[in-house]
């Protein structure tokens, strides 16, 4: 990995449709989807979809902060998903699909606690927000399948039902940001 770039790592729900939105973030270099925040070691995918190990999906980011800052990396993923459910995004249940933010350095802890602070005040959002924000401990990379998901596999039923009016809200909001 380069030295000008800088990790960001996300729970916000199903893994599959976060990283196909940040994959097209211009200044994102990578995006791979894994595990956080639990207690045990190299979890499996059907492990943590039980909630008995305490991970959350996560993405982990590789970003280019002279292109894409951590607060607009933050920008994006508070507007990608519900930040006020907890342990919930959509269908997904449990505490595996928490809103959490792994942060990576004392900076990316202030950024994150001051967006949200922000977002509050603003009142953005009509419900508190329960992101938590936590020391980034350890990252487990998913299994080889889950890796490009939604570019592997488009046309699943997921991907067509829940992925694609995802994306394309996304993108009409961040067309300017996106990859070309």
């Amino acid at each position: 990995m380069s030295d000008k770039l800088e990790i960001a790592t996300l729970a916000n729900g199903c893994f599959w449709c976060t990283e196909a939105i940040f994959q097209r973030l211009n200044g994102v270099e990578k995006v791979t989807s894994g595990y956080s925040g639990g207690k045990v070691k190299n979890p499996s995918y059907r492990e943590v979809t039980t909630g008995g190990t305490g991970h959350a999906e996560v993405i982990q980011i590789q970003f280019n902060p002279s292109v894409i800052t951590f607060q607009e990396i933050l920008e994006v993923f508070f507007s990608t998903h519900d930040p006020t459910t907890l342990n919930k995004q959509g269908y997904d249940v449990g505490t595996q699909y928490r809103s959490a933010i792994f942060y990576h350095s004392e900076k990316q802890k202030e950024i994150s606690e001051n967006f949200i602070k922000e977002l509050t005040e603003a009142e953005v959002f009509e419900n508190k927000i329960v992101t938590e924000v936590t020391s980034f401990e350890a990252f487990y990379s998913a299994e080889e399948y889950h890796q490009n998901y939604y570019n592997n596999n488009k046309n699943q039923g997921y991907c067509v039902a829940v992925i694609n009016p995802k994306l394309e809200k996304f993108i009409k909001k961040y067309k300017s940001k996106l990859k070309k």
